[in-house]
């Protein structure tokens, strides 16, 4: 039986269902699959070089919690690449459930997490120096329509910067399928993309803001993906 060749492109609708069903169907806890993601982040991370300083900015969707997950472990790194602080942005909204265990663990783990002001969070990431890295897991797929307050502060910011930048999974304030801003996009070196490529990542103007594209497994095999989408197209 031929082995059926990984997915290339999935939209925002299609992730969604993917990742449902491997919790619904498979039994793969959420959790996992953002300690998976986590983990391709960082192997990016690494490969990119040395740095003065990692400063992740995280928001309150599982966006950021892969962000909070890979800070975890870059700090359980034996090398010590890269002194680590993480900014989290809420935005008066409420941290998804996997985010918050992750935001617990790092807590227990006596890892800090700052929770600054939006002000004082734009000043901080506009300052970052050129050697130093920002992992831009403020916002994910989910967006649409005009990127809200604070958010589309801390992304200005996070394009003054002159910090490298990897933006996780989208760059935060792209529009998944289309590739356009909702307002304002981060503008990143490195994208970390998840199963496969987003079709806004592809089109032209999408490649302005996500750089050079990355794309990582996060544990579920290609054919039952492939199975996955077909049953739900009535195939």
């Amino acid at each position: 039986m031929p082995t059926a060749p990984p997915i290339a492109v999935l939209s925002r609708q299609q992730v969604r269902r993917i990742d449902s069903a491997a919790v619904e169907q498979l039994g793969l806890p959420g959790f996992v699959l953002m300690e998976n993601a986590a983990r391709g982040l960082c192997e990016v991370i690494h490969s990119t070089g040395s740095w003065s300083a990692i400063t992740i900015v995280a928001g309150p969707g599982n966006n950021g919690g892969d962000g909070l997950a890979a800070a975890r472990l870059l700090a359980a790194d034996p090398s010590g690449r890269g002194k680590v602080q993480v900014l989290l942005i809420r935005g008066e909204k409420s941290l998804s459930a996997d985010a918050l265990t992750n935001l617990t663990i790092l807590q227990r783990c006596g890892i800090s997490v700052e929770e600054p002001s939006p002000e004082s969070a734009a000043e901080l990431i506009a300052g970052l120096p050129a050697d130093s890295l920002l992992i831009d897991a403020l916002l994910g797929t989910g967006v649409r329509g005009e990127v809200s307050a604070p958010f589309h502060r801390i992304i200005a910011a996070i394009n003054r910067s002159h910090a490298t930048k990897i933006a996780v999974d989208v760059p935060s304030g792209m529009d998944c399928d289309s590739g356009e801003p909702c307002g304002a996009a981060v503008r990143a070196e490195h994208t970390v993309t998840f199963v496969a490529a987003k079709p806004g990542l592809l089109t032209p103007r999408g490649r302005e803001f996500c750089g050079c594209l990355h794309v990582k497994h996060i544990g579920v095999p290609a054919e039952w993906i492939v199975t996955c989408l077909q049953s739900a197209d009535g195939r």
